[in-house]
């Protein structure tokens, strides 16, 4: 973590570079151009930037269902009645969520595994949601508005570990009598959700493949 350093600016202004340098992908030039942003915008611009981080970092939760990024439990998806929550979409995070939302073409609910299996960076099942998606699954009480779960679609990256995350995720969905569907290889092997075209997304929501 870069910390702030002495030089010709006021130690707030070098705090402020030292935190902003602090972001992925923001070098030391950068911070300092967005710090005189700060300097010179209006002060309702510049406390409005810092009111919104302060609104995330303290009203942002996840979703007790579908662990979706949320500020309010259950999240707007799982209590709106006119979604399908018997056909939950599995992601990996968040970002793969909007994604595909973006499509138009699933109108049913998601569930957010926060994550995909990686043993080589010790991330195993406990550490992801499998264990809430199958809790829904098996008690309709759990699931958004009391709807009982008939289809299953993995959305998962289509990689390696994308495709061990599916097949446990699967594994672990057996004799529940759920149908388990993926999403239909129109995304390219190897890439990511999150690059993917709307395009692409939707005909990879709309053809589907029972596992």
């Amino acid at each position: 973590m870069l910390e702030p350093t002495k030089g010709p600016y006021p130690e707030s202004v070098n705090r402020l570079v030292a935190e902003f340098a602090n972001l992925p992908g923001i070098g030391r030039r950068t911070a300092e151009r967005l710090a005189f942003w700060v300097l010179k915008a209006d002060a309702a611009q510049a406390l409005g930037l810092a009111q919104a981080i302060e609104d995330v970092k303290r009203k942002v939760r996840h979703c007790s269902i579908c662990w979706n990024l949320a500020d309010s439990d259950p999240c707007t998806m799982c209590s709106d009645p006119q979604r399908d929550q018997s056909v939950v979409l599995v992601v990996e995070q968040p970002k793969d969520l909007i994604s595909l939302e973006s499509t138009g073409r699933h109108r049913g609910a998601y569930h957010v595994l926060m994550g995909r299996l990686d043993p080589l960076d010790g991330v195993g099942p406990d550490a992801l949601t499998i264990a809430d998606l199958v809790s829904r699954v098996k008690e309709p009480a759990r699931n958004a508005r009391g709807v009982a779960v008939r289809e299953v679609i993995l959305g998962l990256n289509p990689d390696l570990e994308g495709d061990s995350t599916g097949l446990y995720v699967a594994q672990a969905l057996e004799g529940t009598g759920v149908a388990v569907s993926r999403l239909a290889r129109g995304l390219p092997s190897g890439s990511h959700i999150e690059f993917a075209n709307r395009a692409a997304l939707a005909d990879a929501i709309s053809h589907r493949q029972r596992l």
